[in-house]
């Protein structure tokens, strides 16, 4: 029986499965075996067993980073390899990672910034700001996908959940920004029929220009009035009262019509974008309630 008791460095890499990054756990299969000596020769075994090596490991280990040492399986058997059978010695260790810092730097600001998206349907379409708040979401989930970008491997096969999880708000927040848009347009689409009706001012102003400036024919005044019995001016005065209490009559009336058509088309782009806005609140409320909900909870699904 041989003992060796002197230490050397090994340097292992093993395929990581980053799916469920950064709530992952890896298991890394260190594997000893003899190239040249067959078993009858060459017979691995550990000098401890699996539970004394992880205890001993989590000791030296002062510093373990992001990972976790969970914990240390040792396998012994027997394989058959060029007719021969040769002794192999596994070490099966378990890594976890520390995911508290991609939570706080990651997961945690995307999540505020889509309850603040939330926040901002309860913001006035009046103050204008509405939309401007939820493009600046919109730029810094953008951000937030560029840091992600420089963590995660480019070689992976799958898209890993944290990939998915931001991109699924990025377009949540970005389906909010376009419906934000159709409300603003809608909106102010009300604004600008308001301004194009006439006023009433106007109106009457444009009426008693026109009947001043009207004037009869000489000869039908003298025919319609030949036995004028009162002074010229005091019938010059009676018609000017005549004209503008028609001119008044007929610019109320044309402001009346103008208020039942403001009553029928002014107020409907602003109805509808109303309706849109809270129907469409409902819906985003769910999908992110869902979408949330459904997110942790592969999250925390053992592993396969």
């Amino acid at each position: 029986m041989v003992y060796a008791n002197s230490r050397y460095r090994l340097t292992y890499t093993c395929q990581l499965n980053l799916f469920r990054f950064p709530f992952d756990e890896q298991q890394c299969n260190i594997t000893f075996s003899s190239m040249s000596s067959g078993e009858e020769y060459i017979k691995l075994e550990a000098a401890r067993n699996d539970t004394i090596l992880t205890k001993l490991s989590n000791q030296i280990m002062t510093t373990q980073g992001e990972w976790k040492l969970e914990g240390m399986e040792i396998i012994e058997y027997t394989s058959a390899e060029n007719i021969s059978l040769t002794s192999k010695l596994v070490y099966m260790v378990t890594l976890q990672r520390k995911p508290f810092l991609y939570v706080v730097n990651l997961i945690m600001p995307l999540l505020f910034l889509l309850v603040l998206d939330l926040a901002s349907f309860f913001i006035s379409e009046a103050s204008g700001e509405k939309l401007g708040f939820k493009v600046t979401i919109l730029l810094s989930v953008f951000v937030l996908l560029l840091i992600l970008k420089d963590i995660l491997p480019s070689t992976e096969d799958d898209l890993p959940m944290m990939a998915i999880y931001c991109v699924s708000v990025f377009t949540l927040v970005w389906i909010s920004v376009l419906e934000a848009m159709l409300v603003s347009f809608l909106t102010n689409l009300d604004s600008s029929h308001g301004e194009d009706e006439p006023n009433s001012e106007d109106v009457k102003e444009q009426i008693q220009q026109d009947a001043d400036g009207h004037k009869e024919p000489a000869g039908v005044e003298e025919k319609a009035h030949p036995e004028a019995s009162r002074p010229p001016l005091e019938q010059l005065g009676d018609d000017n009262l005549l004209k503008q209490t028609q001119g008044k009559v007929k610019a109320d009336r044309l402001e009346s019509e103008r208020q039942k058509r403001g009553v029928k088309n002014a107020g409907f782009c602003t109805k509808l974008a109303a309706v849109i806005d809270v129907v469409f609140f409902v819906l985003y409320l769910t999908a992110v309630v869902v979408s949330q909900i459904s997110m942790f909870v592969i999250w925390n699904l053992p592993e396969f």
